[in-house]
C-alpha cells in the first residue's frame, strides 16, 4: 500500500500543483479585481457583469463562432478525404503520407509566421497563384472581411493532419469482409464509404468534432502571430483568445481575464456535452 502511494505521489503532486491549484486560483481570481502589483479587491460577480456589458466580448464571441464553423467544416471534410486516400494501397502512398503529415512537425507560431508572408497582398505566393487564374489580389490580412478567412485557412492546414491520423486509424479497423460483401451486392466506392466507413468510424468522427471545436474556440497562437496580437485589422480576428490575452497581459485586468477564461470553459463544456450527446444517439433517431 505504502509502495503504491509512493509511486503515484509524484504524479498526484504534479496534478495538484500544475492543474488543480491553477484552476482553483483562477476561479478565485475571477471574483477579485487585481492588476498583478497592488492588493486584490473582492469584486463578487462584478467581473462577470462587466463581461456581459462589454461590447468587445460579443464581437469576440461572434468572431470565434464564425471562425469555429469556418475551421470545423473544412477540417472534417478534408481530413476524411485524406484519411480515405491514405487508407488505399497504392504506389507512392508513403510519400503522400509524409507530405500530408508535415504540418504536424512545425510549431503553430512558426507556421503562422510563414503563412503571414504567403498572405502578403502585393507579392504573397497565395495572391500570385490566384493571379495566374485571373483573380485580382485579395487583401487577406488588411481587410477585416478576409482576415478571419485567412486565419481559418491556416488553422485548417494545421488541424487536418492530426484529424486525418485519428480517422485513418479508425478506418483501418473496419473489417475488410464488409467491403467485400458490399462489392458483391454491387455497391460502388461512394456507397461503401457512405454506408460502411462513415457509420463505423462515428466515434472517431465525434472525437475529431470535439477536438476541432475546442481548438478553434481556444485559438490564440496562430491569431497572435498573424495579427501581432491586436485582433486586427480593426476587430476582424478579435477572437476570445486574443481578448483574454490582452486583458491579462496588456491591460493587467487579471480578475476580468480569469472571469473570461471561466466563461470560455463553460462554453466549451456545453458544446462538448452537446456533441457527446449527439454522437451517442441511435442513428435511427437522428
Amino acid at each position: 500500500m505504502r509502495a503504491g502511494i509512493g509511486f503515484i505521489a509524484p504524479n498526484l503532486a504534479a496534478v495538484v500543483v500544475f492543474l488543480l491549484f491553477p484552476l482553483g486560483f483562477s476561479l478565485y481570481l475571477s471574483f477579485h479585481s487585481w492588476d498583478l502589483f497592488g492588493p486584490m479587491r473582492f469584486a463578487g460577480l462584478g467581473n462577470y457583469r462587466q463581461l456581459l456589458d462589454d461590447p468587445l466580448f460579443y464581437i469576440a464571441l461572434r468572431n470565434t463562432a464564425v471562425f469555429t464553423v469556418l475551421a470545423l467544416v473544412p477540417t472534417v471534410v478534408i481530413s476524411l478525404a485524406v484519411a480515405a486516400a491514405l487508407n488505399r494501397k497504392l504506389r507512392g502512398i508513403g510519400l503522400f503520407r509524409t507530405l500530408a503529415f508535415l504540418p504536424l512537425v512545425a510549431s503553430t507560431v512558426a507556421m503562422a509566421v510563414v503563412w503571414r508572408f504567403l498572405f502578403t497582398t502585393d507579392d504573397g505566393l497565395v495572391n500570385l497563384m490566384l493571379g495566374w487564374a485571373g483573380v485580382p489580389p485579395i487583401p487577406w490580412l488588411s481587410d477585416p472581411n478576409w482576415a478571419l478567412l485567412a486565419l481559418s485557412v491556416v488553422t485548417v492546414w494545421k488541424s487536418v493532419p492530426f484529424a486525418a491520423v485519428i480517422l485513418l486509424a479508425a478506418m483501418q479497423g473496419v473489417p475488410e469482409n464488409l467491403y467485400e460483401a458490399a462489392k458483391i451486392d454491387g455497391a460502388g466506392p461512394w456507397r461503401r464509404f457512405r454506408s460502411i466507413t462513415v457509420p463505423l468510424i462515428r466515434g472517431a468522427l465525434s472525437f475529431v468534432f470535439v477536438i476541432t471545436i475546442i481548438n478553434s474556440v481556444q485559438a490564440f497562437d496562430q491569431a497572435y502571430a498573424l495579427t501581432d496580437g491586436n485582433g486586427g485589422p480593426e476587430t476582424g480576428t478579435y477572437v476570445l483568445g486574443i481578448m483574454l490575452f490582452q486583458n491579462a497581459f496588456r491591460f493587467y485586468e487579471i480578475g476580468y481575464a480569469a472571469a473570461l477564461a471561466w466563461v470560455l470553459f463553460a462554453l466549451l463544456l456545453v458544446l462538448t456535452l452537446i456533441q457527446l450527446w449527439l454522437s451517442r444517439r441511435d442513428p435511427e433517431e437522428a
